[in-house]
């Protein structure tokens, strides 16, 4: 960890595995396109603290950063949002207290609503890319928006998913392919739905296998959309042709809705691999568990940051090229 200005980013310079929190949050750069075109960054004012901050707070009970993150933005601004690139965590020691509080923050786009004054903030003030560090009350809030400007703002998110769990493949009489998820894998289905919606999914994609078909249709009839399968994007279909696979896997990616893709852990590896080398940047050491999330953000087909979130849907390990 820096020591100056606590800013981490795990895989990162700043990194260190010793350091525990034991108060979580979570918030966002929240950000708008302005009528020119130009970035805008989002600052609140606490009159409590009599700071300019960016929008976080604190993770309720069995809450994850991800919603925590999407929550903190709307009750602080009244604005809505969808989350893409995780941009790091901060972690500092509380004043008075023998506790460190630890700050997941991700890029955040504005999609609606409108500032309300609230019981934390009296003022919402939006400023540009190239005045908005010295409005800033703390340096590691500035470190998080460095982060953000490392990057395009708007870059196009596709949600890799490993399907959910579903018990031993000896254990199952029939095809594997009809092997269908666990109570435990139905419970992770589920906890997917509202995670994978704070980054916007409007569309749904899966391997045929049953499992991985199940793992997304608590969303897919949440957005009343149909789930399209990909076979090519099964182990099987991966195995028998791999070129095409990939291929089929980057026409996924647009500009025009955030896709949701359920594929099998024979094939996440590899077309992750595939996607990082050609594109040269380096992912994190991720175990890749079942229920488990890729957040891959590309600009134009490249892809330019893979973060992932383990099957607690944390920001697990992430790294950003």
């Amino acid at each position: 960890m820096n020591a100056k200005t606590g800013f981490e980013q795990e895989g990162g310079p700043f990194w260190d595995p010793r350091v525990t929190a034991n108060i979580h949050a979570a918030g966002a750069v929240l950000w708008r396109e302005s009528s020119t075109g130009a970035i805008e960054i989002a600052l609140v004012h606490r009159p409590k603290y009599e700071d300019w901050s960016l929008p976080k707070g604190k993770l309720d009970p069995g809450e994850t950063p991800v919603l925590a993150a999407v929550r903190e933005v709307r009750e602080e601004t009244g604005l809505e949002s969808r989350l893409g690139r995780y941009l790091g965590h901060v972690t500092y020691p509380i004043p008075g207290h023998r506790k460190l509080k630890r700050v997941d923050y991700w890029a955040a786009e504005q999609v609606g609503g409108e500032f309300t004054v609230n019981s934390e903030v009296d003022v919402l003030s939006w400023h540009p890319l190239d005045r908005v560090m010295d409005q800033l009350s703390y340096p590691m809030d500035r470190q998080v928006v460095r982060a953000f400007t490392r990057l395009p703002a708007r870059t196009q998110t596709v949600l890799l998913v490993r399907h959910a769990k579903a018990g031993r493949r000896d254990r199952f009489n029939g095809p594997d392919d009809q092997r269908p998820l666990d109570r435990d894998g139905e419970a992770q289905a589920q906890a997917l739905t509202s995670n994978l919606l704070a980054f916007g999914a409007s569309e749904v994609y899966s391997a045929p296998p049953l499992r991985c078909v199940q793992s997304v249709a608590p969303l897919a009839e949440k957005l009343g959309v149909e789930i399209i399968e990909e076979p090519l994007l099964s182990e099987s279909g991966y195995a028998e042709n791999p070129d095409q696979a990939r291929e089929r896997f980057r026409a996924l990616v647009s500009d025009n809705a955030i896709r949701v893709v359920c594929s099998q852990g024979k094939v996440i590896p590899d077309l992750l691999g595939w996607l990082a080398e050609r594109d040269g940047i380096a992912l994190p050491s991720a175990r890749n568990r079942k229920g488990s999330v890729w957040v891959l953000s590309f600009v134009g087909h490249r892809l330019v940051a893979a973060d992932h979130l383990d099957r607690s849907l944390s920001a697990y390990v992430v790294r950003s090229d």
